[in-house]
């Protein structure tokens, strides 16, 4: 049977090389290979080598060298199908249907990557052409030096809305396939193509072969509607399933003994190869469990590194579910607190020691899963604290691995002991178990808050309305529905997006999750507003339009926000008494701004 190559890329990349072998041969970890007894011939000492990084095996005592597949061949004598097919069983992969159209497939994808190459080598040289003067400007800014441009290969989109197309147009392209590509988007209101990129700093993506896939571009016009965009899947590519700068740390590892950083920016990822941290970022969306499958082949612990602010902490919430059922011994996750700052942030500003042992102070999976438990309510009644051991029993049963999930469930309530003074350790007299000694009380007073009526409409209707959602995935990941109450919905939604479930699986997680009630407070909260997207006797189509504007409108309110925070932050340092005033009346204008955007938001949801 003839595999598409895409298929044989995919199968590698979810199984390492060490779990395969590790079957057959007794594997003994040395630096960052693996050593042990050849398969193929007697011998008393290891001469035989695994390499999970580089994916292949080495024996010096026969000079036999390969992948997994190879593997199977030369052990267990199977042909290359039967290996696959093994292989493909173990990974949980369907096999492809035969079909002589596999070889006008590949290559048609050779093709688009030929493109794609050509798309990338035109960006990287319009950053240095006169065109490029205000891109170069903004990465100056950024302290970005011309060595690592060229390592990442970080180009320029102008701002002629068909300069890329001309170009590869007149070297042959077709425009079919540089619509299949990504490269160009079809207008809304119709008319020929145009360059889906314009005045933007490009990134390729590179696939694990290291070929470019696609591009994501940061706007540098401060009026441009998305900060950053994203290339649409095509046959070549799959946002899921790519990490951007997986190749350039897979460099930095074969040389290394860090660990992998999993951050959320192309920026911090840059920032990270400059200190020499291998890094790689899931591109603006929730960390899915085909880029956890490759973070693992990279690393067997990654450090998890999102930003400080209340989107990263829903990222890591969501990696913590999507990871739980997966670890095992030699493949976790630790999680690094920076602080309120990005890695680029804290590179640039502080230089890369701070960076270095902000990332060296990261907090076991174990950790991190307890303080996310522990921080979901106060713990000042009985109920409370027989919720919180009920569920930290429930996580424990949900790690696939028995041995782990019962040194979980150890853990867990070792934990959850010294928490509320029980064994050595007592509450003074007159303290509640775990009353005073623990920060909750201080969210007591928010977790008790009503949800606002607008923003609870906007959310049950995506939960009953999965694909409405789908194109924001990025600000359903960076901002949720606006509200601190409806994060943990926003979270099972941006999960559930990643996954492509649709709207009976997303409920069924919902009731799995323990976040029944909050659905039945949000809906509560929805009957108060009149809203047409929920109105059953209106046309889908209007329905899913209103949602739409809606929900746009609850992201700038939410972009707003962030800004007049950050603001007011400034405002209290600010050197001078003009410097102060100026601040102040920006405030009192982003003030008004976001009442305009709340009073426009549920004017358009109800109008």
């Amino acid at each position: 049977m003839r595999f598409p190559q895409q298929f044989l890329d995919e199968l590698k990349a979810r199984l390492r090389p060490s779990d395969v072998i590790g079957k057959t041969v007794k594997l003994r970890r040395q630096g960052r290979e693996y050593a042990g007894l050849s398969p193929f011939v007697k011998e008393k000492t290891p001469s035989f080598f695994v390499n999970d990084d580089k994916g292949f095996y080495h024996c010096f005592s026969t000079a036999k060298h390969g992948d997994i597949i190879n593997f199977l061949q030369e052990t267990e004598k199977l042909s290359f199908t039967e290996a696959v097919e093994r292989l493909a069983a173990e990974a949980g992969m369907a096999l492809p249907e035969r079909s002589p159209q596999h070889a006008a497939q590949d290559r048609a994808r050779s093709s688009l990557t030929d493109l794609l190459e050509q798309a990338a080598a035109w960006f990287e040289a319009q950053l240095h052409r006169p065109a490029g003067e205000g891109a170069r400007a903004y990465l100056d800014k950024r302290q970005i030096p011309a060595t690592e441009l060229a390592t990442f290969r970080v180009g320029y989109a102008p701002p002629d809305r068909t300069a890329l197309k001309d170009y590869l147009v007149a070297k042959g392209a077709a425009q079919a396939d540089l619509l299949t590509a990504g490269l160009l988007v079809e207008p809304a209101a119709g008319g020929r193509p145009i360059d889906r990129f314009n005045d933007r700093i490009i990134f390729p993506i590179l696939d694990a072969r290291g070929r470019v896939v696609s591009f994501a571009g940061r706007a540098l016009s401060p009026k441009a509607r998305a900060k950053y965009l994203n290339g649409p899947d095509s046959p070549v590519f799959s946002k899921g399933k790519v990490l951007y700068g997986a190749p350039q740390a897979r460099a930095l590892l074969a040389t290394s003994d860090r660990p992998l950083v999993v951050v959320e920016g192309y920026f911090d990822v840059i920032a990270c190869y400059r200190a020499g941290i291998p890094s790689a970022a899931p591109m603006g969306t929730a960390l899915t469990v085909d880029q956890m499958a490759i973070a693992w082949r990279l690393h067997p612990e990654p450090v998890l590194c999102f930003d400080g602010d209340d989107a990263g902490r829903r990222a890591a919430r969501r990696a913590i579910d999507a990871a739980l059922p997966l670890i095992g011994p030699g493949q976790s996750f630790r999680f690094a607190d920076l602080q309120g700052k990005d890695a680029d942030e804290i590179y640039r500003t502080e230089g890369p020691q701070p960076l270095l042992r902000q990332i060296s102070l990261a907090s076991p999976f174990a950790e991190a899963l307890f303080v996310r438990e522990r921080d979901r309510q106060p713990l000042d009644t009985p109920e409370a604290r027989a919720g919180l051991a009920q569920r930290l029993r429930g996580l424990a049963k949900g790690i696939s691995d028995p041995d782990l999930a019962l040194a979980y469930a150890e853990d867990l309530k070792s934990r959850l002991d010294a928490l509320l003074g029980r064994g050595n350790s007592k509450p003074a007299r007159g303290e509640g178990p775990g009353v005073a000694a623990t920060p909750l009380n201080a969210v007591r007073n928010a977790a008790h808050q009503r949800i606002n009526p607008f923003h609870a409409a906007v959310a049950v209707a995506a939960l009953n309305y999965p694909a409405w959602a789908a194109p924001y995935d990025e600000a359903l990941a960076r901002l949720g529905f606006v509200n601190d109450r409806l994060a943990p919905l926003a979270d099972a939604l941006v999960a559930a997006l990643a996954d492509g479930v649709d709207a009976d699986t997303l409920t069924a997680r919902i009731d799995a999750g323990g976040l029944r009630p909050l659905t039945a407070a949000a809906t509560a909260s929805a009957q108060m507003v009149r809203v047409p997207f929920l109105d059953a006797k209106e046309a889908l189509a209007t329905r899913k339009a209103v949602w739409a504007s809606a929900y746009e409108t609850l992201i700038e309110l939410g972009d707003a926000q962030a800004a007049l925070q950050a603001l007011r932050q400034v405002a209290v340092t600010a050197s001078s008494l003009a410097a102060g005033k100026e601040i102040r009346q920006r405030v009192h204008l982003l003030e008004r701004r976001i009442s305009a955007l709340d009073f426009a938001g549920r004017d358009n949801a109800i109008g």
